[in-house]
């Protein structure tokens, strides 16, 4: 694994564009997903280091694939970051719940990105 492998996972092409953009230029070697399904067969090959994670996807909720990830990547590090429109205190506390480490609200922004994952 290297240390600045990273996996998008959402159903939405131009959200999944977005922060892969935003993470390869901050470094990061980003592979994508579509779906939650798609991003547990990703990282059942690959350890990754961060995640994003749309929380609303047809399949697998974000959360059911939250749970699963941390499941297959035991005994490595990963952040798992909730990537969602739901930001109200009751989510918050949900995804955190949940197994998510933080919560990257849409639409994102550069130095919210650069805030969360500066430590990894």
């Amino acid at each position: 694994m290297a240390e600045r492998d990273a996996l998008v996972v959402d159903d939405h092409p131009t959200n999944r564009l977005l922060a892969a953009a935003m993470l390869r230029k901050l470094g990061w070697t980003v592979l994508e997903a579509d779906a939650g399904e798609t991003g547990l067969t990703l990282a059942s090959a690959q350890a990754f280091r961060l995640v994003l994670l749309d929380i609303s996807m047809p399949g697998l909720s974000g959360e059911e694939t939250c749970r699963q990830l941390r499941q297959l990547q035991a005994g490595h590090p990963i952040c798992v970051l909730a990537y969602t429109a739901h930001a109200f205190p009751e989510d918050r506390a949900r995804f955190l719940t949940a197994g998510f480490d933080d919560i990257l609200v849409k639409p994102i922004t550069r130095q919210r990105l650069e805030d969360l994952i500066s430590e990894l």
